[in-house]
């Protein structure tokens, strides 16, 4: 999956870029979550300048939190394999 999703990349910026479009096109959102024992709500998935991040809702407020430490329900929802990947590809 790393392969498919970074065969045109160069540099780690670019490989970056390419697993946050697999991320992005394969992510079944919104999905609910628990954060700090908290439930929340993932609506968006987002690339920042060295990370990707789920955007995360709860009633009012907003958080980003990076998808390397964000952490899956059970069962997991549609696409979080490409999640797999890039904490692989990450060396999580």
């Amino acid at each position: 999956m790393i392969e498919e999703a970074t065969v045109d990349a160069y540099g780690g910026d670019e490989q970056l870029t390419g697993l946050f479009t697999m991320i992005e096109e394969h992510l079944a959102v919104p999905f609910t979550t628990t954060v700090l024992g908290v439930e929340v709500s993932v609506y968006k998935i987002d690339l920042t300048a060295d990370s990707i991040v789920a955007v995360c809702a709860r009633g009012c407020h907003r958080q980003r939190i990076d998808l390397l430490d964000l952490p899956l329900p059970t069962p997991a929802p549609d696409g979080t394999a490409w999640i797999d990947a890039y904490r692989h590809w990450a060396g999580r």
